[in-house]
């Protein structure tokens, strides 16, 4: 199972009928688009092998399970029928269908089996920005999986042009992609980050996102990971192209051909990218 954004489960199961998944988002209207639009690509099946919870992830046992608003696909389909889901204890009836049972279901009491991969990615977990909160999340994290080898994996960024104003852009065929980091207080490690979009020689669609991240280091968050119960740590790196170079400032791209290493030392450089990965062993 995977918990994370409704996109990355919905690309989860899709890739294998045997998969199940679990997203938590604390975007409502995320959620519900993606129940919309990504799960009817993949066909009824997706609908008995993905739940979609609307909460935050320092309360997940609060968190609502969104509403299917595909009955007549899922119709008979049993929660314990093989699809790796247990049922609810607080459901009298164990099909998917029952609307009104799924609708008003917490994570706490839909009794879900421990996870095999838990992912945090987009850099989410830069919206966190005390580490008590970061502690709490990494331990709710960790009792969520399974402790036969489960993993969980986050992405975070770094380098010293994270720590400066920084304006990239990138060439897609329909539009183009801008991402400005507007500024960095050295003392909290606060930035703020927006996203622009332009489509061809529309008007640039301006802040259509904007992120108020604290932006952590390694060792920060693996020792967090750490005083959450996790015992084996591992870094996965590598270097992305420099943002000084000519042109990259007006055309940025990263290059696939340069792959992660799994790294125990790595030099400080203008721009690099990392997954951190614990695992929940016996």
């Amino acid at each position: 199972m995977i918990l994370g954004c409704s996109l990355g489960s919905a690309e989860w199961i899709r890739t294998d009928a045997r998969r199940t998944a679990i997203g938590l988002d604390l975007d409502l209207e995320s959620l519900e688009w993606c129940l919309e639009n990504n799960l009817g690509k993949i066909g009824a099946d997706g609908y008995s092998r993905m739940l979609l919870f609307h909460g935050n992830v320092l309360q997940p046992k609060e968190a609502r399970l969104v509403k299917q608003r595909f009955n007549d696909l899922v119709q008979g389909l049993d929660v314990n029928s093989g699809n790796g889901f247990s049922e609810s204890h607080s459901c009298e009836q164990s099909s998917l269908a029952n609307s009104k049972c799924i609708s008003n279901s917490t994570m706490s009491e839909a009794a879900l089996p421990g996870r095999d991969i838990i992912c945090a990615f987009n850099y989410s977990c830069c919206c966190l920005h005390s580490r008590k909160d970061l502690v709490l999340y990494f331990r709710h994290a960790f009792n969520a999986l399974s402790k036969r080898g489960g993993i969980f994996v986050m992405d975070v960024y770094g380098g010293t042009s994270s720590e400066r104003k920084l304006r990239l852009q990138r060439k897609f065929p329909s539009f183009t992609y801008f991402w400005e980091q507007e500024e960095f207080d050295i003392i909290s490690r606060q930035t703020r980050i927006s996203l622009h979009f332009q489509a061809g020689k529309k008007q640039m669609l301006r802040h259509a996102f904007t992120y108020h991240w604290r932006l952590w280091s390694i060792p920060e968050i693996k020792d967090c990971l750490e005083e959450a119960g996790f015992k084996s740590i591992h870094v996965w790196i590598r270097e992305m192209p420099n943002t000084q170079s000519s042109g990259n400032a007006k055309e940025y791209n990263a290059n696939r051909d340069v792959k992660y290493e799994e790294s125990q030392r790595f030099n400080q450089g203008d721009a690099w990218n990392a997954y951190v990965v614990g695992v929940a062993n016996i």
